[in-house]
């Protein structure tokens, strides 16, 4: 069948890999003028399935209204007079009752651990090349609350099958020695040698080449308008092109891979999905003494930052800033990057070289992504999936791919059904 992918990052890019490879004919279309542009251009680098921690657990709400007046703060709420924001907000806050959070965490891990197989059969079928690390990552802990979580946490990804194990100081230095300067201020961390660490934009522009290679069309600098129902289907999406003429595009199915924006296009016609955007922010460091950058892939669990060695650079990520859909970068957030970077690594980078980015990432309340069919018969969602698009994309991809097939993914997953 043919099948029309609206999105054009690690999440859609994923799907059409996948769609093509089952025989479908399949055409891609982004406003940008390439794949992984926004969202997907310049996250933290992390594949972390160890890092399937929801957001929302009982604690959260308390230190939320503590964050609220630091504009540094590592969760951000603004409030605004958007009903979407507060409709969010209510169910985030049901997310966090302690039977939701375990449910939550087992179904990111078995998504996590699905897409990281799917990591590795990609590339051994395709010559990808994205600064891509298997040398784990460690969890710096500061204090004995963060160590007393991360002993919880342990635990319940130990049950789903994830080894990630609370090391001494000495321990965590010993794996990654530009440590030994901020030693003394560790209580301990966390490893697991499991996870990965890359450029997510690497990846899915090789990948969107591949697609490209095996017959996927794409549709570049062409805005999405409107779904076009009809009964109980789709019948069609109006577009832009790139040459400001106005189209319609039919297909046997839709995929709505749009990240925070998916909820807007569905709004058009009544529907609101939970799916509001977290608004993360990067900052790109060009490497001063490569001997004093990690090599390791590092969270820094005091201010919810990820540092990634991807080639010259490191890239230092995180936040979380629920304001609606505004991609101004706020110069305060932006110095914290750089300046806690500093702190942990003071000889590594040029501190004044560094290249700032943000994007909205599309954060469900339980940090569980919606993927399936829903509410027509042939429209289907790849969204939802918050800091860990990168961690799950490929896997989304590939279960969405079967599930529009008719088969079933071989995970426990609460995927839609209409």
């Amino acid at each position: 069948m043919k099948v029309a992918i609206l999105g054009a990052g690690i999440i859609g890019i994923s799907t059409a890999w996948f769609l093509r490879q089952a025989g479908h004919e399949v055409v891609v279309v982004d406003r940008a003028s390439g794949p992984a542009r926004e969202t997907s251009f310049a996250n933290g680098g992390q594949i972390s399935v160890s890092q399937s921690e929801p957001w929302a657990h009982p604690s959260t709400p308390w230190r939320v209204l503590r964050w609220m007046l630091r504009e540094d703060a590592p969760l951000w709420f603004r409030p605004h007079l958007d009903p979407a924001q507060w409709r969010w907000a209510l169910q985030f806050l049901r997310e966090c009752l302690p039977g939701r959070h375990a449910a939550n965490l087992r179904h990111m891990v078995a998504l996590g651990r699905y897409s990281q197989q799917t990591f590795a059969q990609l590339r051994q079928q395709l010559p990808l090349q994205y600064a891509h690390r298997q040398q784990g990552i460690l969890a710096l802990l500061f204090s004995r609350q963060e160590v007393e979580h991360a002993l919880t946490a342990c635990k319940l990804l130990a049950a789903e099958g994830v080894t990630r194990r609370v090391v001494s100081v000495d321990d965590a230095v010993a794996r990654e020695p530009a440590l030994a300067a901020i030693a003394p201020q560790l209580l301990a961390a966390t490893w697991c040698e499991s996870d990965e660490s890359g450029d997510v934009h690497q990846f899915t522009c090789q990948l969107a080449a591949a697609c490209a290679d095996a017959g996927v069309q794409f549709a570049w600098q062409t805005r999405i308008n409107a779904l076009q129902p009809q009964g109980g289907r789709i019948a069609g999406v109006s577009l832009t092109g790139a040459d400001g003429r106005f189209e319609t595009l039919q297909a046997d199915a839709y995929v709505l891979a749009l990240g925070s924006h998916t909820p807007l296009l569905l709004a058009q016609l009544g529907h609101h999905i939970a799916v509001y955007p977290a608004k993360g922010y990067s900052a790109t460091l060009p490497l001063r003494d490569a001997a004093s950058a990690p090599q390791v892939s590092i969270t820094d669990e005091s201010h919810k930052l990820v540092f990634s060695r991807l080639g010259d650079t490191l890239r230092v990520a995180g936040t979380a800033e629920l304001s609606g859909y505004s991609s101004h970068l706020n110069p305060v957030r932006c110095a914290a990057l750089v300046r806690r970077t500093q702190q942990l690594f003071p000889d590594a980078c040029h501190w004044d070289a560094a290249q700032f980015w943000t994007g909205l990432r599309p954060a469900s309340p339980g940090n569980v992504p919606l993927i399936g069919r829903y509410r027509y018969s042939n429209l289907w969602l790849n969204t939802g999936h918050g800091t860990l698009g990168w961690t799950e994309g490929p896997g989304s991809g590939r279960a969405l791919a079967q599930l529009l097939s008719g088969q079933v993914p071989e995970i426990a997953f609460p995927f839609l059904h209409g």
